[in-house]
């Protein structure tokens, strides 16, 4: 009977080692799989300043092209008073033409 139990001790212990060798390789899987996620998380945060730095970048862009919008407005009303003033000056050409030819008269 002690060689029975005996048997039985070291398949318990086999049992349990094989247990324990499962249960260690689990664990080391879990924390391969926690520092890769650790590792993902960290660049997630340099790709997150990398947007925000990008987004500010944008947001001068967009600044620049609103400033360049209203001097380009302003350059437009400028021409618009120009033309203006050019189309009185040739109607009042027009006027002393018509002037000069009934002086002549």
């Amino acid at each position: 009977m002690a060689s029975a139990s005996s048997t039985s001790a070291r398949s318990l212990f086999a049992d349990s080692k094989m247990r324990l060798a499962d249960r260690v390789q689990v664990n080391v899987n879990n924390i391969s799989s926690l520092a890769r996620q650790i590792t993902r998380g960290s660049k997630s945060t340099e790709i997150l300043m990398h947007s925000a730095r990008n987004f500010a970048v944008q947001e001068q862009a967009m600044e620049n092209s609103e400033n360049n919008l209203k001097k380009l407005q302003a350059l437009c009303d400028n021409l618009d008073q120009q033309h203006d003033s050019l189309l009185k000056s040739a109607q009042q050409l027009e006027e002393v033409k018509e002037q000069v030819c009934a002086m002549q008269r």
